[in-house]
């Protein structure tokens, strides 16, 4: 399906305008007519992160000719195997004015306009005001759902994506442009549920699926602010790196959608944290009087030593995640074994439970599980291995 171009062309081009898109100009399906309307146009990325990092190289390489970048984060050593925009001097930097800089290197005719904030019901009308298409660059449900809603109600159209070790996924939502486009509330009606889908930070991500991901949404961006070929309108592409396959299903609009069905029962923005849960409400309840921190679990294992306290502390992560660092003295059963069942047959029934994953998210849920297996005086710790590593032993690398 084509749509015409988001964009009104720009009166015109400079001399070295054309000199540097000059490979563009030469396209048939873009020319001068489409390079004057990317330079008309005005996109915003939100994140400067893995996905964002090629995005935001890409249209600013392409004369997109304002750019805004929504992004509170701080540049971090871990960031640098896939986040390209950034690099060894900018460690320690917000995010958004170290990709602001890059793109003045890419292209200083690009305008930069830096959103170093975090996104929410109160300021995301505001943040997007103005713009010509969003492209979204988030890696939680909780702000995917809030773009979603506030580009629909605003009318603006937005390129997605998904990351995820070795898969990445792309669609583009944009249901003010046909009455038959389709939202992600159409893709993804309902959060998976919470803890289900672990984030990149805890499942990692192969640097380069962030390029190949990252590169279609800009190209998507280019061909909705053109009017070239057909975006990914109703259509959601999924790709498999270690297959090395592309496959496109078709999206439909549903008739039934909370956001843009028939009878919406979504009219305004709403609580997204809520509606997607960090964890699950079994979790919460299970770690409500029954969470520790690193200095307390510190306290416990001096006492074990000294033989006055005795307790079997479950590292919960994967086994590739124990290769990087670990609590000392703490066996191995991963959550899987917890939500199967097959944990709980290698639990003493003598000594009282302390679990740890990273941050303390599986680690809630695996709690719940083995209080429901009667397990009472069980306890997980609060921060997990990063805070430990962090506040007790830093000569082990953080993740």
């Amino acid at each position: 399906m084509s749509f015409p171009p988001l964009v009104e062309p720009a009166a015109e081009l400079t001399v070295d305008e054309v000199r540097r898109y000059s490979r563009h100009l030469i396209i048939p399906d873009i020319g001068m007519t489409g390079q004057k309307r990317l330079k008309n146009a005005r996109v915003l990325v939100i994140g400067a992160g893995g996905l964002g990092s090629p995005a935001l190289l890409y249209l600013a390489a392409a004369g997109v000719g304002t750019i805004g970048i929504v992004e509170f984060d701080e540049v971090d050593e871990s960031n640098l195997q896939r986040q390209v925009i950034h690099g060894q001097s900018d460690i320690g930097r917000p995010k958004a004015e170290s990709a602001r800089d890059s793109i003045a290197e890419i292209n200083p005719l690009v305008d930069v306009v830096v959103h170093n904030t975090r996104l929410d019901n109160d300021n995301v009308r505001d943040v997007f005001a103005g713009y010509d298409l969003i492209v979204d660059g988030t890696d939680n449900f909780a702000t995917r759902y809030l773009v979603n809603d506030a580009a629909y109600f605003l009318g603006i159209p937005y390129v997605w994506g998904s990351i995820y070790r070795f898969d990445g996924q792309a669609s583009v939502f944009a249901p003010r442009l046909a009455p038959d486009a389709p939202c992600y509330r159409c893709l993804y009606p309902e959060p998976p549920p919470p803890g289900m889908v672990p984030s990149c930070a805890e499942g990692g991500v192969l640097g380069v699926l962030c390029a190949s991901v990252g590169s279609i949404q800009s190209t998507e961006a280019i061909k909705l602010l053109t009017g070239a070929g057909e975006p990914l309108v109703g259509r959601l592409m999924i790709y498999d790196a270690l297959e090395m396959e592309y496959r496109k299903l078709k999206v439909r609009k549903d008739p039934n959608c909370a956001l843009c069905g028939e009878n919406p029962t979504v009219t305004d923005l709403i609580d997204y944290d809520a509606f997607c849960g960090a964890i699950s409400d079994e979790a919460a309840d299970a770690a409500a009087d029954s969470t520790i921190s690193v200095r307390q679990l510190e306290t416990l294992m001096a006492e074990r030593t000294r033989g006055e306290r005795d307790f079997v502390l479950v590292d919960v992560r994967d086994p590739n995640e124990r290769e990087i660092n670990l609590i000392p003295e703490s066996v191995l059963i991963p959550r899987g074994d917890f939500l199967n069942g097959s944990a709980l047959e290698q639990l003493p029934a003598d000594k009282q439970v302390i679990l740890y994953c990273k941050t303390g998210v599986r680690s809630a849920e695996c709690l719940a599980v083995v209080k429901g297996a009667g397990y009472s005086d069980a306890v997980h710790v609060g921060g997990g291995s990063a805070a430990w590593v962090n506040l007790i032993d830093p000569s082990q690398p953080a993740y």
